[in-house]
């Protein structure tokens, strides 16, 4: 197995909601490994979207500890973060969250234009990504002339601008049609084969266990079960 890339310890997330507290997450340990793909599933209100957030450096433990790379992020600083978080992870989310108002090529450069990435630097291989993702003729279309499909696969470019090293993707398929989805889902495995990225996908359909190597189970805030998978 190679190494662990993103690691959690004893990992409990609480909020507050008027005097009462409410522990979503309760003692969470789990490690994810360099060039995995892994799956997150759980119901509705199992916790799994506030493991997303705590796995993506969106968001930090009220108690434990949380690693990338060995590195303690549990106390850094937002803009800290937000530095990391841009570098290493490159994100993909059931409803796009494409800027209306831009292109695509406009679309996939933002997250470089936020790490200081050279203009032609960042233009040249926003269009390198389209071409990978099959829209290499639609760069100059905005989102609302896009199909949902199409839409997602901008915003896997988008996720890829940086060359991160992982992907988290949020029920990727969600707003798709079957075939759509198994487009979006074969794009992602290609990437965790071809180009050996760290794909973590959290969703609530089962379906898509099948083209991950573990999934993990989340029930009632904890980890019920991690199962290892045969991929397709």
């Amino acid at each position: 197995m190679n190494k662990t890339i993103i690691e959690l310890r004893k990992v409990w997330k609480t909020y507050y909601p008027g005097k009462i507290s409410l522990d979503v997450l309760k003692e969470i340990n789990l490690s994810i490994y360099k060039g995995e793909f892994v799956v997150i599933v759980g119901p509705s209100g199992s916790g799994k979207s506030t493991l997303m957030n705590l796995v993506g450096m969106l968001d930090v433990p009220s108690k434990g500890h949380l690693f990338l790379d060995d590195k303690d992020v549990s106390k850094m600083s937002e803009s800290d973060l937000a530095q990391l978080r841009g570098r290493k992870i490159g994100f993909v989310f059931q409803q796009f969250n494409l800027i209306p108002a831009l292109n695509a090529l406009e679309n996939v450069t933002l997250p470089a234009i936020f790490q200081g990435v050279p203009e032609e630097i960042r233009n040249k291989r926003a269009r390198e990504l389209l071409e990978l993702v099959g829209l290499g003729e639609r760069m100059n279309h905005k989102p609302n002339e896009l199909s949902g499909g199409q839409q997602q696969r901008v915003a896997i470019a988008r996720a890829l601008i940086n060359d991160p090293e992982i992907i988290l993707a949020d029920e990727p398929t969600g707003n798709l049609d079957s075939h759509s989805g198994q487009q979006i889902m074969e794009m992602l495995s290609n990437l965790h084969k071809e180009q050996k990225k760290t794909i973590i996908l959290v969703t609530h359909d089962t379906d898509l266990i099948y083209f991950s190597e573990r999934t993990v189970h989340i029930k009632d805030g904890m980890i019920d079960k991690i199962r290892l998978n045969g991929k397709k």
